[in-house]
């Protein structure tokens, strides 16, 4: 599998994605929404091997879906991104509103831009999608 291609798993989750023409419709926070629920995915696939307990698992993965490592992922990603993926985080960040008070408002703001770019990419190019995902590293050390 070429570093672009998707899993099998994630072609056959593209059958389902929103035609082009409908992302216009809709508002960055239901981007962030999607992007958040597609990237928690993610990260859960990254930590299947070696097998581990319950517990394990989802300390590994709430270690890498955190606001702080969002907003350290996307400063990753920036120099990789295009001018239409940049204009997604654009929108992402003007929407973030609400966060809870125990992040900083930029933290905050760039976690909710990386998860509208993950979103967007979902549903407009999956393979792009992967692509830039490859890009992350993740800490696979086991939690305590």
């Amino acid at each position: 599998m070429g570093e672009t291609e998707l899993p099998p798993s994630w072609q056959q989750l593209n059958s389902l994605a929103i035609h082009p023409d409908r992302v216009s419709q809709l508002s960055p926070a239901a981007l962030a929404y999607l992007g958040d629920a597609v990237y928690e995915l993610y990260v859960r696939t990254q930590f299947l091997f070696p097998p581990k307990r319950s517990h394990a698992y989802h300390q590994q993965v709430v270690a890498q879906v955190r606001a702080e490592a969002q907003s350290s992922h996307l400063q990753l990603l920036l120099p990789h991104l295009t001018s239409v993926e940049l204009d997604a985080t654009r929108r992402g960040r003007n929407a973030a509103n609400g966060r809870p008070r125990r992040l900083d408002p930029e933290v905050y703001q760039q976690a909710t831009s990386f998860e509208t770019l993950i979103g967007y990419l979902y549903i407009t190019n999956p393979p792009r999608l992967a692509e830039l995902l490859a890009l992350l590293q993740f800490d696979s050390t086991p939690a305590p």
